[in-house]
């Protein structure tokens, strides 16, 4: 079963491309970029990668990312990263990333879009796995910092697929950024927003209503709601869910005790997702492996949430079947060994 789900063709639509920096690159782009970090070794830096909750994994997250400043750094960050998940069976990525921690550092918006961007296209070519590119405001902060790191990303927005909202949820309610997600609708862009995480279902609630959203990142506290799961059944909304991000922040205590299987059973597109992969020990296919074992899936449900990912991809009618007849070959051919 673990084979068959490491290689079973996949999307991964919940990724902060910061959040896969592995603290070998870390040490590499420190000392490329004349960086003195905090931590004497890798081993050090990794014992570090132990948090109780967000906040202190958000600490770390943010002290780490001080290492990117080049485009580069970024396009170097991105294709170690695609590299990796192409061996989970990846054939599509959404991936998200935050301007203003890199902007407040100085960096320059052309340097950080066009890295990443140039690893996606990249990715494409030599590994084929299709991209969406989804800069996120930074909730911590206020909506008129939003604002201007919209304007920023003006000259980008043909790049974009979409735009979202991360960061530490409690205090920060989606309503806090209403007015400038009513300019990304206008703009014509899909609107995520992670919501139900470490906030109330409320919050879920808020991202629906308020911000419109295409899509829901996290959505675990969607299971306290019975009238909210049914909303989102109804309205095909998809959760983006990660398990071991998870447990790792203490979102569940046991992953036995996560609410994916219960809203797949009430018929809400659920999929399985990493999240920060390097910080929190599990990249797609791990984070597929450890739940499916945990709540017992069938090979038939872990298929589905494979299906899932792809429905509840920005990617066109055409694209999405495209992806889909490769989960069905793959099928076939596991099926005919």
């Amino acid at each position: 079963m673990n084979y068959f789900i490491q290689k079973l063709p996949k999307a991964e639509l919940h990724l902060h491309i910061e959040g896969t920096l592995e603290p070998e690159l870390m040490f590499a782009l420190a000392q490329r970029n004349g960086i003195e970090l905090e931590y004497d070794s890798v081993e050090d830096l990794r014992a570090a990668y132990n948090f109780n909750n967000l906040q202190d994994f958000l600490d770390l997250y943010y002290a780490g990312a001080a290492v990117l400043l080049h485009e580069d750094d970024f396009y170097d960050l991105t294709m170690a990263y695609l590299k990796r998940v192409y061996m989970d069976g990846a054939i599509h990525v959404e991936i998200f990333f935050d301007p203003q921690t890199h902007t407040e550092r100085g960096v320059d918006m052309k340097s950080i879009v066009h890295g990443i961007y140039r690893a996606l296209e990249d990715g494409q070519k030599w590994l084929d796995i299709s991209y969406v590119l989804i800069p996120s405001f930074l909730r911590h902060l206020s909506e008129e910092e939003a604002l201007i790191t919209w304007e920023q990303l003006q000259e980008f927005i043909p790049l974009f697929g979409g735009i979202g909202l991360d960061s530490s949820e409690k205090g920060n309610p989606p309503t806090k950024f209403d007015h400038v997600f009513s300019k990304v609708r206008e703009a014509g862009l899909k609107v995520v927003a992670h919501a139900g995480e470490e906030g109330p279902s409320s919050y879920v609630w808020e991202a629906i209503d308020k911000l419109k959203v295409d899509r829901i990142d996290h959505g675990n506290r969607c299971v306290e709601d019975v009238e909210l799961m049914s909303k989102i059944h109804r309205s095909g909304l998809a959760l983006t869910m990660c398990p071991l991000s998870n447990l790792s922040l203490k979102v569940v205590s046991d992953l036995s005790d996560h609410p994916l299987l219960e809203l797949m059973e009430r018929g809400i597109c659920v999929t399985i997702n990493s999240d920060d992969p390097a910080y929190f020990g599990g990249y797609l296919a791990d984070n597929y492996i450890h739940l499916a074992n945990a709540l017992k899936l069938t090979k038939e449900q872990v298929v589905q949430l494979a299906r899932n990912s792809i429905d509840a991809s920005f990617v066109s009618k055409n694209m999405k079947d495209k992806l889909h007849e490769r989960i069905y070959d793959y099928l076939n051919a596991f099926d005919g060994h």
